[in-house]
């Protein structure tokens, strides 16, 4: 099999063979068969042809047969994850993920880096003093046998033609294909060991995928993939117009996160991690039907039965535990300042993608994978749209530690609200569900 020759095939809009693509993923995963150039050019064939969901399915297969796979039947328990599309102030991972393993669902979790406006799970953790996201296989067992839960980074044997084909499609302009991303995300997936997948695919201003239809067909393509690989896949359709939660910046939300866990977490951002946690139970088994998931959720939410095992997490992969009671310990901007409100009424918008794009440029987010993060900086919505605000009071309290940096964020945030004579309607938190 001539590279060229599968190239044309997917160019003319033929279906490529089981055989074509794993020679494809080979190639990426070992560098060896193919040009880059010749990767790529298949790689743009994919996004402009797309792909049938039986081309998807073995893609996602093979390129998570490319590396390692973990086998974790020898640890009690049912095994299932979340993942998240991305959004702004989405740190619902550190809350429901320790939730979850309250109610005994054993959760390993592989979580990524923050890229342009959208925050990491990886980064937030790393803002706890000590916290160590690269375990060696040995420890990351003994953290899920120890603690119910495991977060740490995609390690290098894991998917590594992911690691490749993800590359030349940020540089290519291939990002965009939903048979590239079900791939990508599904792949790591089903390395991990896993029986079970929750997905929260957001849409909206700060979300990957703007607008409800997007979002769903990625949800659809993802739970239809993941099924036909073995994961029992539940998605969740959430909205990301405005920022999940008030804080959005990487110690503010280890900060919010905690305070969730101990039950003073604004409304929005508990429902949210109560829900996906509710159907991480269900995935498990561990509960008959959705209520009484919720139920079990609620009461380790309430009991506190969370936050003991988010501590206990920490603390196993060596952070502090006390900074989830001293926030004094984790890192704290040096200077602080408002953005108010020009007059007084309700605000009645609120960009989520701005606020996002405003932490990034203040040093909390990466512009390019290998630019360092800033922990302490970051902005708190002071305000949220619904809510009233007088002229002069603070929308943004804006934690910083370069001036030059405030002043290229400052604009962001200054136009990416409104302030209107009336409270604008409620829009909803979840757009749909797909099982």
């Amino acid at each position: 099999m001539r590279p060229v020759d599968i190239i044309r095939r997917k160019r003319d809009g033929g279906e490529l063979t089981p055989a074509e693509i794993d020679a494809f993923v080979r190639a990426a995963a070992t560098g060896e068969g193919w040009a880059t150039y010749q990767l790529s050019a298949l790689l743009m064939a994919v996004f402009l042809r797309g792909m049938t969901p039986a081309e998807t399915a073995h893609l996602t297969r093979a390129m998570a047969d490319s590396g390692k796979v973990l086998d974790l039947a020898d640890i009690p328990g049912p095994k299932v994850d979340k993942h998240s599309t991305g959004g702004v102030g989405d740190k619902t991972s550190l809350i429901l993920g320790p939730l979850a393993a309250a109610c005994g669902v054993v959760v390993p979790m592989m979580s990524g880096r923050g890229l342009g406006h959208t925050g990491g799970t990886l980064d937030k953790l790393e803002s706890i003093p000590g916290f160590r996201v690269h375990l060696r296989e040995d420890e990351f067992r003994e953290a899920l046998r120890a603690v119910g839960l495991g977060m740490i980074g995609q390690t290098s044997d894991v998917a590594p033609a992911d690691k490749t084909l993800y590359a030349l499609r940020d540089v290519t302009g291939t990002v965009e294909s939903v048979p590239l991303i079900t791939a990508s995300i599904l792949s790591k997936k089903l390395a991990e060991g896993i029986s079970g997948l929750v997905m929260d695919v957001k849409a909206g201003h700060g979300a990957f995928m703007k607008t409800p239809a997007a979002a769903r067909e990625l949800a659809e393509s993802l739970v239809r993939v993941g099924t036909a690989n073995g994961l029992r896949v539940s998605a969740v359709l959430t909205g990301m117009d405005t920022p999940l939660g008030r804080n959005v910046g990487n110690a503010l939300e280890v900060i919010e996160s905690v305070e969730t866990l101990k039950g003073n977490g604004p409304p929005d951002l508990t429902e949210l991690s109560v829900l996906l946690a509710a159907r991480m139970v269900r995935l498990a088994g561990l509960a008959a039907d959705d209520a009484e998931a919720d139920r079990r959720v609620r009461a380790a939410l309430s009991s506190g039965a969370g936050l003991e095992v988010f501590r206990r997490c920490v603390e196993q992969q060596g952070g502090d535990p006390r900074a989830l009671d001293d926030y004094t310990r984790l890192p704290a901007a040096p200077r602080t300042m408002h953005v108010v409100a020009p007059r007084s009424g309700y605000v009645s918008e609120m960009t989520a993608g701005a606020v996002g794009v405003a932490a990034m440029v203040l040093g909390g987010g990466r512009e390019r994978a290998e630019d360092g993060v800033d922990h302490a900086v970051g902005v708190v919505c002071r305000r949220k749209p619904g809510e009233p605000v007088r002229a002069g009071e603070a929308v943004y309290e804006v934690h910083y530690r370069s001036t030059v940096r405030l002043i290229d964020a400052l604009p962001l945030l200054e136009e990416s609200f409104a302030v209107a004579d009336a409270p604008p309607p409620a829009p909803p938190l979840v757009l749909g569900e797909i099982t």
